[in-house]
């Protein structure tokens, strides 16, 4: 096989923050965005007008909270109007920042007025002041979420900063200077504006010669609603960048009778790269297009990394095809020689089980940090065990044990070739120990998790028992990535209690990073005390299902399948990292640089 060259339930939640922050922010819901945009309305026309002959009431009214709700009601249809998309609660919770933008503004203005009145222009120049920030914050916004044509969202990014501006000169008389300066002041807010959102897509332009702000939009839609054409246009974003690869896809599936009770589906594919695009919930996809002939499905994480993941769904459903293949056309059993799970020595990363000739191999580094294997380690070692003459053995990543960036096991390193070491002493032990006799299993799967509560994704917690050679063996899968470190050894000794041997493993399906900003491993939002409930009680289920089983074993390459290749994965890390370095230097500079422009015109003007 080839493969891409190594790159030199109930809702209890952990006290401590997870450690990465929420990679889309939610708007609060209509009802508390109104009320907000009453209250800092309410709070900048007291800044604006309290001092003033004029009723405060009319300033509220004209100038604050009237602009701010006709805007939050007019910004989604003039957006949809023009071809781009902005729901109402986010249109209202603009309108809301905006605001809470200008506020700050205005005491700061109001205040320099009491300090140096002679020195500050006087309150005609505040409004076109106070326009151009909203104009920029709104465009940015827009641009970005709704749709990225600046022709086009000009009539919805200009709304609340004209209103605002018509109902400041309806209290204020305007004069042509102040007139002047609220039509320059709009002007270099766009200029602003424009040059935060050039310098911004520069490094993703540079790279994938795409716009990384055209993907905003399409991120949001794939991920509140899995809206198919955004799904479609960030799939073509990665198939322009990949790279050919021949993928393995291999099938243990448990028969009773003439039907499969249950298939451990093992593609050499990395579940990512993120939310469902791709590869990204694999475990789910591929459950579904196997379907209920394959019985219970169970789809660990093979050795692999972001090199394998697949691009687009036309890739996985080339996976699935495979897999559904070899479904339909399952060759005899190897036996019923079976051995108990075994481990070669103390310290040893892998321990292993034949079953009915096929050896099953879990490695896991815990309590060390456990991630990715390199698929040319894992491919390694299988090939050096059937050029020894060994068993076939299928090699499982049990990716239980998060540490940040660490526990990666990539090709030549020295854990690289402990791990080979490892494996082929728990697969001479496991063939040692094997007696011939009759081989049980049952499995199980408990679902209704919430990916944003429990940081568990859809496929939920699933256990196989596997009961020969006089012992009883039990494997939890719990669909998510990865354990905090110290979970698996708070897991293992409520499933010790039911079984003789046990280990518990992730998918590492990527599908849960789009709750959460960062790896979002599982422990953090589910504590380990009710994973092991909840793990135990999928194993109890699994234990009363056993009965006579055997066992079957189909392996095939399929070639030519696109992946994100080596290097894909840090190329864009390092360009979402020049990206929001960009931004984070642009967007204080382009503001200061407005509110000086801006600043300088009214002392001109005035």
């Amino acid at each position: 096989m080839s493969a891409p060259a190594e790159p030199s339930a109930s809702p209890e939640r952990n006290e401590r923050r997870p450690p990465h922050g929420h990679i889309l922010f939610r708007a609060p819901p209509v009802p508390v965005a109104v009320g907000l945009i009453v209250l800092v309305s309410a709070a900048l026309a007291a800044t604006l007008w309290a001092p003033q002959t004029r009723p405060f009431e009319w300033g509220f009214v004209l100038s604050t909270v009237g602009p701010a709700l006709v805007a939050g009601a007019v910004t989604t249809p003039i957006a949809k109007a023009v071809g781009g998309r902005f729901e109402w609660h986010r249109s209202l919770f603009l309108v809301l920042s905006v605001l809470a933008l200008q506020l700050p503004l205005a005491v700061a203005w109001r205040g320099a007025a009491i300090a140096w009145p002679s020195s500050v222009p006087p309150l005609l120049f505040l409004g076109p002041f106070l326009a151009g920030p909203a104009f920029w914050f709104r465009h940015l916004s827009l641009y970005g979420v709704s749709r990225s044509s600046h022709t086009r969202m000009l009539s919805a990014s200009l709304v609340q900063p004209v209103l605002f501006l018509a109902g400041f000169f309806a209290i204020t008389t305007p004069t042509v200077p102040a007139l002047v300066a609220g039509a320059a002041s709009l002007v270099i807010a766009f200029v602003c504006a424009l040059a935060v959102l050039r310098a911004s897509d520069r490094p993703i332009s540079r790279e994938f010669h795409s716009s990384g702000v055209a993907l905003i939009r399409p991120l949001l839609d794939h991920v509140v609603d899995r809206d198919p054409q955004a799904t479609r246009t960030l799939e073509e974003f990665f198939l322009r960048t990949t790279v050919l690869a021949t993928v393995r896809v291999t099938l243990l599936t448990f028969l009773r009778g003439d039907r499969v009770h249950a298939t451990i589906a093992l593609p050499a594919v990395h579940p990512g790269p993120f939310a469902a695009l791709g590869a990204s919930d694999l475990p789910r996809k591929l459950d579904e297009i196997l379907g209920p002939a394959a019985g219970t499905v169970l789809v660990p994480h093979t050795p692999s990394d972001h090199d394998l993941d697949l691009p687009s769904s036309e890739e996985v459903a080339r996976v699935g095809a495979a897999a559904v293949e070899l479904l339909r056309s399952l060759p005899p059993s190897a036996g019923r020689r079976a051995s108990p799970l075994v481990s070669p020595y103390p310290g040893s990363l892998a321990r292993a089980q034949l079953l009915g000739g096929i050896v099953v191999v879990v490695v896991s580094q815990a309590p060390a940090p456990t991630d990715d294997i390199s698929y040319s380690v894992g491919d390694r070692v299988v090939r050096e065990i059937a050029r020894e003459g060994g068993p076939p053995v299928v090699l499982i990543d049990a990716h239980n044990s998060y540490v940040e960036g660490q526990g990666d096991v990539s090709y030549g390193t020295p854990i690289a070739e402990k791990l080979v070491t490892d494996v082929k002493a728990a697969v001479a032990a496991a063939t040692a120990a094997a007696t011939d006799g009759p081989i049980e299993a049952g499995v199980a799967a408990r679902s209704g998790y919430s990916t944003a509560r429990d940081g568990i994704g859809p496929e939920g917690v699933r256990a196989l028992v596997v009961r020969a050679a006089g012992t009883t063996t039990g494997y939890v899968l719990i669909d998510g990535n990865n354990l905090v470190v110290g979970a698996r050894e708070a897991i293992l000794p409520e499933l010790l209690k039911l079984v003789d041997a046990a280990e518990v493993m992730t998918t590492d399906n990527h599908v849960v990073h789009e709750v959460d900003g960062g790896i979002n491993p599982l422990g953090e939002r589910c504590l380990p005390p009710r994973l092991a409930r909840e793990a135990r009680a999928a194993l109890e289920a699994a234990v009363a299902d056993l009965g006579p089983a055997e066992v079957r074993f189909a392996s095939k390459e399929i070639r030519d399948v696109k992946v994100l290749g080596p290097g894909y994965t840090a190329r864009l890390l390092t360009s979402l990292g020049d990206t929001l370095s960009m931004f984070a230097r642009m967007f204080p500079a382009s503001l200061l640089l407005l509110l000086t422009s801006s600043l300088v015109v009214a002392l001109v003007l005035k």
